[in-house]
C-alpha cells in the first residue's frame, strides 16, 4: 500500500514537473507577451518576468518593444528640377501597441520598410536638388510624417527619420564644381574691385596733399628708390614724373635768352634747288646750242646737199669683223 502511494506521488510530481515545464514562460524586460487561446487574443498582456500558460491550448507571442533601426535601400528618382539622384535613409521606430503590431499587420517590419521606400521616392519627386543637399531637416520631418500616418494604425511609432546620403551623377558633380568655382571667382573679382576703388580714393587724397606741397613728391620718389634698392636688384628702373620737372623748372631760375639773328626768308621753291623739270629744260637748251654751233656738211667736205650716205647693214658689219 505504501509502495503504491509512493509511486502515485512520484507520478504526480513528474506530471506536475512536465506540466510546469510546458506551461512556464519567461518574458524579458524589453518584451511583452501576447497570449492566443484557441486562436483568440487574450486581452491581458503579459508583463516582463515569469508567466504561465495553459499547454496545448495557449500560444505565447513575444513582441520586442525596443527601438528598431531600419535602413532604407537607396532609391533612385528625379527631382522637381529634373536631376536624377539616388537617396538612402534610415528609420528609427518602436512598437507602442503590441496587439495591433501583431494583429493589424502581418509583418510590421516589412510594412514599415516598404512605406519608407515609397515615401522617400515621393519626397525626392517633390523636392529640388538644393533642398536635398542643404535643407534636409525639413525633408526629414516631412518624411517622418508620411511614414508615421499609416504606421499609427499598426501600433508602431516612428521615432526619427534621417536622409543619409545623396548620390549625384558625375556630370552634375562637375557642373556644380564649375558653378562653385565661378561664384568664388566672381566674389574675388568684386572684392578686388572694391579694394581698387578704396585705394583710388586714398591715392586721390594723397595726390591732393602732394599737390599742395610739391616737395612731398620728391620725398616719395626717394622712398621708392630706397624700397627698390632694399631688394638688392642689379637693374633699377625708376620713372621720372613730369611733376618733378615742373617743380625743378619753377625752383631753378632760367637765364635770359639771346636775341635770335634774323635770317632772310627762303625765296620760294627755287632756294630749295632746281627741280626735275628745270633740269630737263636746261639740258634741252644746251643741245640746241650745240647743234647751232656745229659746221655744215659742206664745210667738212661731205657729200652735197640732198645726198645721203648709205650706212653699212648689220650683216656687212659682222662680215667685216670676221675678216
Amino acid at each position: 500500500m505504501v509502495e503504491e502511494l509512493l509511486t502515485a506521488v512520484l507520478a504526480a510530481g513528474v506530471g506536475a514537473a512536465v506540466y510546469l515545464g510546458a506551461a512556464a514562460r519567461v518574458v524579458k524586460q524589453y518584451e511583452r507577451g501576447l497570449v492566443f487561446r484557441f486562436g483568440r487574443l487574450r486581452e491581458e498582456i503579459r508583463p516582463p518576468g515569469f508567466t504561465v500558460i495553459v499547454p496545448v491550448i495557449d500560444r505565447l507571442r513575444k513582441v520586442n518593444m525596443q527601438i528598431v533601426t531600419l535602413p532604407v535601400p537607396a532609391q533612385e528618382g528625379i527631382t522637381r528640377d529634373n536631376v536624377t539622384v539616388r537617396v538612402d535613409a534610415v528609420v528609427y521606430f518602436k512598437v507602442v501597441d503590441p496587439a495591433n503590431a501583431i494583429v493589424a499587420v502581418e509583418d510590421y517590419r516589412f510594412a514599415v520598410s516598404q512605406m519608407a521606400q515609397t515615401s522617400l521616392r515621393s519626397i525626392i519627386g517633390k523636392s529640388d536638388l538644393d533642398d536635398l543637399l542643404s535643407n534636409r531637416e525639413m525633408l526629414n520631418q516631412g518624411l517622418e510624417l508620411m511614414i508615421d500616418s499609416p504606421a499609427v494604425g499598426w501600433g508602431v511609432q516612428i521615432d526619427r527619420v534621417e536622409i543619409k546620403d545623396v548620390s549625384l551623377p558625375e556630370t552634375m558633380k562637375r557642373s556644380m564644381a564649375r558653378q562653385a568655382e565661378a561664384d568664388r571667382e566672381r566674389r574675388a573679382r568684386v572684392i578686388n574691385a572694391d579694394a581698387e576703388l578704396q585705394a583710388s580714393h586714398k591715392l586721390a587724397e594723397a595726390a591732393e596733399v602732394m599737390s599742395e606741397q610739391p616737395a612731398a613728391l620728391q620725398l616719395r620718389l626717394l622712398h621708392t628708390i630706397v624700397a627698390v634698392a632694399a631688394e638688392k636688384n642689379s637693374t633699377l628702373v625708376l620713372p621720372f614724373p613730369v611733376e618733378l620737372l615742373r617743380f625743378l623748372e619753377r625752383a631753378v631760375p632760367q637765364p635770359g635768352a639771346a636775341p635770335a639773328r634774323e635770317e632772310p626768308a627762303p625765296a620760294g621753291p627755287a632756294s630749295e634747288g632746281p627741280g626735275p623739270a628745270e633740269v630737263a629744260d636746261a639740258d634741252a637748251d644746251a643741245d640746241a646750242d650745240a647743234l647751232d654751233a656745229a659746221p655744215a656738211p659742206d664745210a667738212l667736205g661731205g657729200p652735197a646737199d640732198g645726198l645721203m650716205l648709205d650706212a653699212p647693214a648689220p650683216e656687212q658689219q659682222r662680215k667685216g669683223l670676221r675678216e
